[in-house]
Parts: C-alpha cells; sequence; structure tokens
C-alpha cells in the first residue's frame, strides 16, 4: 500500500491486511497449521514436512515474521520457530464476528 493510501486506514487494518496477505498463500498454511501440530520445531524440520527447498522454505517464513505471525529463536546456527499466539488471536478476532454477520446474510439477495 503507498503511503498515501495507508493514511486514510486505520493502523489496526494496515497489521491485519498484511497478516492476512502473509497467510494467503498455501505452503504459509501449511507451515502454520504444521507448527500448531508440533508447538515449535526447527527449519529443518519444516523443510522435511514441505515439498520446497530450503531456500523456498525460508522464504516463506520471513514472510510470516515479518508479518508477525511467527517467531524464532536462534539457537547456535540453527533457528526455533513457534506461531505468535497474539497475532492469530488479533486475526480471528477480526474474523469471527465477521463469520457470525454471515449467517444473518440473505443468501439470495445476488
Amino acid at each position: 500500500m503507498g503511503s498515501i493510501k495507508e493514511a486514510v486506514y486505520d493502523e489496526k487494518h494496515v497489521v491485519l491486511a498484511e497478516m492476512l496477505k502473509a497467510l494467503g498463500h498455501p505452503a504459509r498454511l501449511a507451515i502454520v497449521e504444521f507448527l500448531l501440530e508440533t508447538s515449535t520445531c526447527m527449519c529443518g524440520d519444516i523443510v522435511d514436512y514441505l515439498p520446497l527447498s530450503q531456500a523456498t522454505v525460508s522464504q516463506h517464513l520471513k514472510a510470516l515474521k515479518v508479518a508477525g505471525i511467527i517467531q524464532g529463536t536462534i539457537e547456535g546456527n540453527r533457528i526455533c520457530y513457534c506461531l505468535n499466539p497474539d497475532a492469530l488471536e488479533g486475526v480471528m478476532s477480526y474474523l469471527t464476528p465477521l463469520n457470525k454477520q454471515l449467517s444473518r446474510i440473505n443468501k439470495n439477495c445476488c
């Protein structure tokens, strides 16, 4: 988003849009699901799990980390990644009311 357009939106909308954008790739969704199942892991575990190269997985991990969806700690020459619950709760606090409102929408309107 350009700086002129960003000024029109709340900071929460800009942050949420960045998180949703980061989640908008199947490999990144697979990484999030993997981290949910394992609670924490090393980058090598993720590379073994996905049919992608180390470099590609690293790019996806970086996008998720920049968006705040995951966090990582350095342990020697390895980085341990885990989910950022606060970020995911922020996404869910936006999507849950939308889901509830969908039940009230006339499904035959268009």
